[in-house]
């Protein structure tokens, strides 16, 4: 069994937005109100969508990783390994932990995208290796 890896660094939210919005990649152009000025659900909506948007690219760069592992590992049986998604989880907890982001909504939903980014880079691993 190998050791997990180092824990991630975690910034306070606070600090997200401003580090976020300065990513070249990301849909940031979008307007939207701190949730907690929010005053009718169009604001929110608004919000919701603008980070829906970055949340989609932010998730398409991870997929590029899903990529690259599959191209990298030489053996079909390490593309599933349980150590590693473990690892994965215990550390998106403590992050959502100091996020204030419940751990109800973040472990099953990395879970589901460990789940669907393994799926991809099987499929991805088959494909670049077809005679």
């Amino acid at each position: 069994m190998r050791p997990p890896s180092r824990p991630w660094t975690t910034v306070p939210v606070s600090d997200v937005a401003k580090d976020v919005s300065n990513a070249p990649a990301a849909p940031l152009g979008d307007e939207r109100v701190a949730p907690a000025d929010c005053s009718t659900m169009a604001e929110v909506r608004q919000g919701v969508d603008a980070l829906d948007r970055l949340l989609v690219t932010i998730i398409a760069e991870r997929q590029g990783y899903m990529d690259a592992a599959a191209r990298i590992k030489a053996d079909r049986s390490v593309v599933h390994d349980r150590a590693r998604i473990e690892d994965v989880v215990t550390k998106v907890k403590a992050a959502a932990r100091d996020a204030g982001l419940s751990e109800a909504i973040a472990e099953p939903v990395w879970r589901t995208m460990i789940d669907r980014c393994i799926a991809y880079e099987f499929s991805v691993w088959d494909r670049t290796r077809k005679d």
